[in-house]
């Protein structure tokens, strides 16, 4: 696990979306979190798949972006951003397993045949019947 340093991570405080009265209109606690990848002291492999991710939160500069705004705290919006971005880096620390081709065992190829052999006899007796 690659924890993310909070120093690399600019927070920027909005307002956030959604009901919530007055308090919505004049409090801003909602979080922008900005993580600049290619910036920050991940490892070099880390930070390649990380900017191969197709994700929306990722710009073309290769920046993160996360809103939360979950809370009415500032403070846990911060860590929820946080715990975000951290499961984010985690989910592409580890490397999916090598995919090894196999072969269909015997029995497998013979079970497929005799069901298509099955399948195609149902089928020619839909015919027209001729009297």
């Amino acid at each position: 696990m690659n924890p993310i340093n909070p120093d690399e991570v600019l927070f920027a405080a909005v307002r956030a979306q959604g009901p919530g009265g007055q308090n919505v209109n004049k409090v801003s606690n909602a979080v922008h979190a900005r993580f600049d990848v290619a910036a920050s002291s991940l490892p070099e492999h880390i930070k390649q798949r990380l900017l191969a991710l197709r994700d929306s939160r990722l710009t073309r500069d290769g920046v993160i972006v996360l809103k939360a705004q979950q809370s009415r705290s500032l403070g846990a919006n911060k860590q929820d951003a946080l715990r975000r971005l951290q499961e984010m880096v985690d989910s592409v620390a580890v490397l999916p397993a090598a995919r090894r081709a196999t072969k269909p065992t015997l029995g497998a190829q013979r079970r497929r045949l005799e069901g298509k052999a099955r399948d195609g006899e149902r089928k020619q007796l839909r015919g027209k019947v001729s009297f």
